[in-house]
């Protein structure tokens, strides 16, 4: 490889590794979320909404592909707003109970009318996180969580996505943002102590040429 050819290559790798390590960066964006207890985290689906300030919002009965989950999953509210919990129809026969905190949820017995409503207005005594399940599927994780108010434990989570799951640990692995940048930043380092070797003593410039020129 001739010298300029190499130049080339390396100045692009090193482009590359830094292209990676500001992805990096974007992915580190954080989020301020309620901090939901793990019988929320755990409910199906697991979709995130962030309702404050809305008079009204809806909450899906039997979402998902089977129709065992509740969407949104986890839901921050205002006190005064009204949860209007309707029935998709999918999934069999649900309801809405509470499992733990302050909200009385309760939609009394289990039913699989599409288009059937439960509404809750939440008040300042609702304040806080409340785990609520649906009493038939309890056992295949149909639970979900609404927070109330801005007096509430909340948690840093990541934001912008660079194709990894939201939550890091279903990869498998742990990885953190500073390890990656390290590790770029070495990456780059070595680059640039190759070019030099090369530049130093690799082939010469008029290499190929067919002898003297």
């Amino acid at each position: 490889m001739k010298r300029r050819e190499f130049v080339r290559t390396a100045g692009g790798a090193s482009a590359a590794v830094a292209a990676s390590t500001a992805a990096t960066g974007s992915a580190a964006a954080q989020e301020e979320q309620p901090d939901w207890p793990s019988g929320v985290t755990g409910g199906n689906l697991g979709t995130y909404e962030d309702a404050r300030g809305q008079d009204e919002v809806t909450v899906a009965v039997g979402a998902g592909s089977d129709g065992l989950a509740y969407d949104a999953t986890q839901l921050w509210v205002d006190p005064g707003t009204t949860i209007v919990f309707e029935w998709t129809g999918a999934g069999g026969a649900h309801n809405v109970v509470t499992v733990d905190g302050p909200a009385d949820l309760d939609s009394g017995d289990a039913v699989d009318e599409e288009g059937h409503t439960y509404e809750y207005e939440v008040t300042e005594e609702d304040a806080g996180i409340t785990h609520y399940h649906c009493v038939p599927h309890d056992a295949v994780g149909m639970h979900a969580g609404i927070a109330v108010g801005d007096d509430i434990d909340t948690v840093e989570v990541g934001g912008a996505s660079t194709g990894w799951p939201e939550n890091i640990a279903y990869v498998g692995i742990p990885l953190h943002a500073h390890w990656v940048g390290i590790v770029s930043m070495l990456g780059i380092g070595l680059t640039f102590v190759f070019t030099f070797y090369m530049l130093k003593y690799g082939e010469s410039a008029h290499t190929g040429h067919g002898g003297n020129q």
